[in-house]
């Protein structure tokens, strides 16, 4: 299969093929502009709801406009094929989630168990009704404050939702996302969208289109290249149909932000470890491992001292070629400078775990680009995002945690 690429910045559109796994350059640049948490606010450049895109030249034939772009891409969706595209979480795989076939070329496409959920993705409140049985007071709370932006509500579904999107469920995960192209996607296609993230299934999610086009180029029909992701972490999600909203999966809007509007809320008790496999998932991302590099990861929690003291008494006990070449590293700025061996990779600040959370899918990736055999993390449980973080790490190590 030939895969199409369309690149979407704020200013031009770019229309070619990928054949087989042909890679994009990883140059794009982090696009905030397209990224406005929970509003419409910010730098984006809309029509409507339509990116306004100037018309360009690629490889000698005339560029697409953004407007026929999207039109194409949401043609593709409606007909039962593939698209890839941005949001301000992850990258996601997008395939019509009213189509039975769609959700299983999805599965396909990323080698997915068809008993994980895919979430279904909206562009307004209009749209909801059709797809679930019962809204619940305390959504209309969530989605007034949080929808468009980074969190995902289960609910019960209606009877037009198939089964293969719900995982064999009878309730359906829901998200309205704030990304200007997500929105403008769906709206172009006509029908909600799901949409898991963008790349193979256990493998760390795509924040730039790059990541997408190294594990799905010749699988999908289409990938819209709209740059570097804001978020960098999937969305909450929370389910509304029992007694009391349970988080399944934590993201950017936290427990503590989602207790202000509608009280109590749970934790789901799968959260606290390893899953349980005679479980059926509820939610994307509760059985499975995820977000997985090819290497060996292990958590290191402790003092920053502690921490440094442990992962070099580690690379010690190697000879120099074994830590240069088998080992790897993933850090922040303030301990970095204290590894003189093994690849290392920054992700940021401590002060700044927005950054970290941008990053460390990347950092993932970056290790199986070095072919590292060993990787050492340091723990990142501080902060509003530690939370959902350290989920993410904890399912990508497989539970592997030294505290010293």
């Amino acid at each position: 299969m030939i895969t199409k690429l369309y690149k979407i910045t704020d200013e031009l559109c770019e229309e070619s093929n990928l054949a087989g796994k042909e890679k994009l350059e990883a140059d794009n640049q982090p696009s905030k502009e397209l990224a406005a948490i929970g509003s419409s606010a910010g730098k984006e450049k809309l029509v409507g709801n339509i990116l306004r895109c100037e018309t360009t030249l690629q490889n000698g034939g005339a560029g697409l406009s953004c407007d026929d772009m999207l039109a194409e891409a949401g043609r593709i969706i409606r007909d039962g094929g593939l698209v890839a595209f941005p949001t301000e979480t992850v990258y996601g795989l997008g395939g019509n989630a009213l189509d039975e076939t769609a959700a299983a070329r999805i599965y396909a496409a990323k080698g997915r168990p068809s008993d994980n959920p895919l979430i279904a993705h909206i562009a307004s409140m209009e749209e909801l009704p059709r797809i679930v049985k019962y809204i619940p007071e305390s959504a209309y709370k969530i989605a007034e404050k949080y929808w468009p932006g980074p969190i995902t509500m289960i609910f019960e579904k209606s009877d037009i939702v198939p089964y293969g999107t719900t995982g064999g469920l009878d309730t359906v995960a829901v998200r309205m996302p704030s990304h200007p192209i997500a929105k403008a996607l769906i709206k172009a296609a006509g029908v909600p969208v799901a949409a898991p993230s963008a790349n193979v299934s256990g493998r760390p999610s795509p924040t730039k289109a790059a990541h997408v086009i190294e594990d799905l180029s010749g699988k999908i029909d289409a990938i819209i290249d709209g740059g570097q992701v804001d978020i960098g972490l999937e969305s909450t999600i929370i389910d509304l149909t029992g007694e009391y909203p349970t988080i399944l999966r934590p993201g950017y809007v936290s427990r503590e932000m989602l207790e202000e509007l509608v009280g109590r809320v749970d934790m789901d008790p799968a959260l606290d470890g390893p899953p349980d496999n005679n479980i059926r998932p509820k939610a994307p991302g509760m059985m499975y491992r995820h977000y997985a590099p090819k290497g060996e990861l292990t958590i290191v929690e402790g003092s920053n001292d502690n921490v440094v003291a442990y992962i070099n008494g580690r690379l010690e006990l190697l000879e120099d070629n074994e830590a240069e070449t088998k080992v790897g590293i993933i850090t922040t700025i303030e301990n970095a400078p204290y590894f003189s061996k093994g690849k290392v990779v920054c992700v940021g600040t401590r002060e700044d775990d927005d950054t970290v959370a941008r990053q460390i899918y990347g950092a993932l990736r970056q290790m199986d680009e070095y072919n590292v055999e060993v990787i050492y993390v340091e723990s990142f449980r501080e902060g509003p995002l530690g939370e959902a973080i350290m989920n993410r790490l904890n399912k990508a190590a497989g539970y592997r945690v030294v505290r010293v």
